[in-house]
C-alpha cells in the first residue's frame, strides 16, 4: 500500500529518512509501494517487547520514546525518535522478538515498510543495507557511552555532559523527553535531576526556563565537573 502521510513541504516519510537518501524518485516509490502509514495518539503503543513485528517503523510526524522495562519493573529509556528517524530495526537480521517498547510522546504518524519486502530490496540496492547497518552502528556507540558514563562517572557528571551535547550553537536546550524520561535515561531518580538542575542554576552554570528549556550560562563550568 502506498504511503500517503505528507508534510507541507511535499516530502513523504520516506524522502525524510537518511538511509533512503541515495535512491532516485523511481526507487523510493518501490519503497512506498510496500509501506502504509499509521497514526497513533499521545501515550500509544506503537510496538511492545516480546512483539514479532518484522517491520520498520519510520517516524513522519511527531515523537516516539523507545524504552527498556527492567525484571523490577523499572524503565530505562534509551532515546527519543523525531521525524525522519527509524526504529524497529533489528527484526530486520533476526527473526527474535522486538526486546525494546516504542510510546507515542505526542500525536505522532509512522510509516510501517514491510520487513520481508524491504530485505528483498537491500538486496537490489545495496547502499539501503549499509545505510542501516551505519546507523546500528552509531546507535550501538551511544549506547556503549551511555553504560560508560552510568558506571563511571558521578550524576553531576553525566548531567552535564548531557546539557553539553544538547545544546546547540547559543548554548540553548530544547528537551525532547520529559524530565522523568531524561532522569531514566541518564539512571537516575527524577528528583536527583530536579536537584542537580536546580543546583547548576544556583551555581549560574545554566538558566531553567520551564519545564523543557534550558539555557547553558557556563560552558567550562560545566566541562570541569567531575
Amino acid at each position: 500500500m502506498l504511503c500517503n502521510c505528507m508534510k507541507r513541504d511535499g516530502k513523504n516519510c520516506i524522502e525524510l529518512v537518511p538511509i533512503f537518501s541515495n535512491l532516485n524518485y523511481d526507487e523510493m516509490m518501490e519503497i512506498a509501494r510496500i509501506t502504509r502509514d499509521r497514526t497513533y495518539e499521545k501515550g500509544s503503543m506503537i510496538y511492545m517487547a516480546g512483539d514479532n513485528d518484522e517491520s520498520l517503523y519510520v517516524i513522519h510526524e511527531g515523537k516516539v520514546k523507545i524504552s527498556r522495562i527492567s525484571d523490577s519493573g523499572k524503565e530505562q529509556v534509551l532515546r527519543v525518535l523525531g521525524p525522519g528517524e527509524f526504529m524497529g530495526e533489528l527484526t530486520l537480521f533476526s527473526h527474535n522478538p522486538l526486546t525494546d517498547n516504542a510510546e507515542a510522546l505526542e500525536k505522532t504518524v509512522v510509516c510501517v515498510i514491510n520487513g520481508a519486502e524491504l530485505k528483498n530490496l537491500m538486496s537490489k540496492y545495496p547502499t539501503i543495507a549499509f545505510k542501516v547497518l551505519e546507523e546500528l552502528s552509531q546507535r550501538l556507540e551511544r549506547a556503549e557511552n551511555l553504560v560508560e558514563n552510568i558506571s563511571l562517572h558521578s550524576v553531576e557528571r553525566r548531567l552535564a555532559d548531557t546539557l553539553l551535547n544538547m545544546a546547540d550553537d547559543k548554548g540553548e536546550i530544547e528537551l525532547k523527553m520529559s524530565r522523568k524520561d531524561l532522569a531514566s535515561h541518564l539512571g537516575m531518580s527524577r528528583e536527583t535531576l530536579s536537584r542537580k538542575l536546580s543546583s547548576f542554576q544556583d551555581e549560574g552554570y545554566i538558566e531553567l526556563i520551564g519545564h523543557r528549556k534550558v539555557k547553558i550560562l557556563d560552558e567550562d563550568a560545566l566541562m570541569e565537573i567531575e
